[in-house]
């Protein structure tokens, strides 16, 4: 347990949670909307502090992350918890608090020295929401950064503006859940609000963190060609060399009366961002369309099979056969 960043002292012993965008008021005894965050007395606690859940060497491509350092792993790292109570939460049983925080106690020191031991070139904040564990993923952070680790939040980017400065030194990448540009799947689905995610994809932008964007698609929630296109255009008003990743949905948690995603829709949501002027989209989780071709002569460049890699066309980080500049981090050959 260790006293939380981001709150303010209110009367009666209360106090506002300034972590992520809930701003939860909690009362003395009580926990905010995350669950993993206590009011001792006047005093809010993170109680996931270097409790780790789940601890993986993960493909960087499984995060999705494509444009950073391809081919290479992440050490992946998660507390119990979360910010938002998605329906179709795949990983609920560990993001979603019913009772007790579980987990095995590692210092960030160790997190650092496993990631190393283990060859990984970064360190994932996963699985569930970084933001919650925020205490911890900084910490790590910190380590890490001086041993030449690179940082990853892949997260649904609900996180207060002053939380996310303050790690931005030490967070390279993240991958961003956008879900839908529509408040009411927001609040129906998630438990939350659009618009403190559509600041925060532009902050990561403006800090200076490469950022790809994923919106899972849930047929009859979000899969209609009008929400892609806002999806994508709002994407492309950020930066068109943001990748989106668009993702099939498989029936989970309390989303199970629904079919899954048709590769028809996904190869639908392709077209629609490349209309809209992306110059990356990629369908996933049905092993097709995630190979990176050049967005100017249309060259294979990246080739992806399952999580095998081949960087093979890109050379010091441009197209070899138009010189087009391939936007990312680490996108050169696997042996350069």
């Amino acid at each position: 347990m260790k006293e939380a960043l981001f709150y303010q002292k209110l009367e009666g012993n209360k106090v506002r949670c300034d972590l992520c965008d809930h701003q939860c008021i909690i009362s003395p005894g009580k926990r905010g909307i995350c669950k993993v965050r206590e009011n001792k007395d006047g005093v809010l606690y993170s109680l996931v502090y270097g409790k780790v859940v789940a601890s993986n060497v993960d493909p960087i491509e499984k995060k999705p992350l494509f444009h950073f350092y391809p081919g290479s792993t992440a050490y992946s790292v998660a507390t119990v918890g979360c910010n938002f109570h998605c329906l179709h939460c795949q990983n609920w049983r560990i993001s979603q608090v019913e009772s007790g925080i579980v987990g095995k106690e590692i210092s960030p020191e160790t997190v650092v020295k496993n990631a190393i031991n283990s060859r990984c070139q970064s360190i994932a904040y996963t699985y569930t929401e970084p933001t919650i564990f925020f205490e911890y993923a900084y910490d790590i952070a910190k380590i890490a950064h001086e041993k030449n680790l690179k940082n990853l939040f892949i997260t649904n980017g609900y996180i207060s503006k002053e939380a996310l400065k303050k790690i931005s030194s030490y967070l390279d990448a993240a991958n961003i859940d956008l879900k839908s540009m529509s408040n009411g799947f927001y609040r129906k689905v998630c438990g939350a609000k659009l618009q403190p995610v559509l600041d925060n994809i532009k902050l990561y932008h403006d800090l200076g963190i490469w950022i790809e964007v994923t919106t899972l698609i849930i047929p009859g929630y979000n899969d209609d060609t009008e929400e892609l296109k806002s999806i994508a255009e709002f994407i492309r008003k950020v930066d068109a060399s943001i990748p989106w990743h668009v993702t099939g949905f498989y029936p989970s948690y309390k989303l199970n009366d629904i079919s899954p995603t048709s590769a028809e829709t996904l190869r639908n949501a392709v077209e629609v961002g490349k209309k809209a002027g992306l110059e990356y989209v990629y369908q996933g989780n049905i092993n097709q369309g995630e190979n990176t071709y050049c967005p100017q002569c249309g060259k294979l460049l990246v080739k992806r099979d399952g999580f095998s890699t081949t960087v093979d066309n890109v050379k010091n980080g441009d197209c070899p056969y138009c010189g087009k500049h391939i936007a990312g981090r680490g996108m050169r050959k696997n042996k350069e």
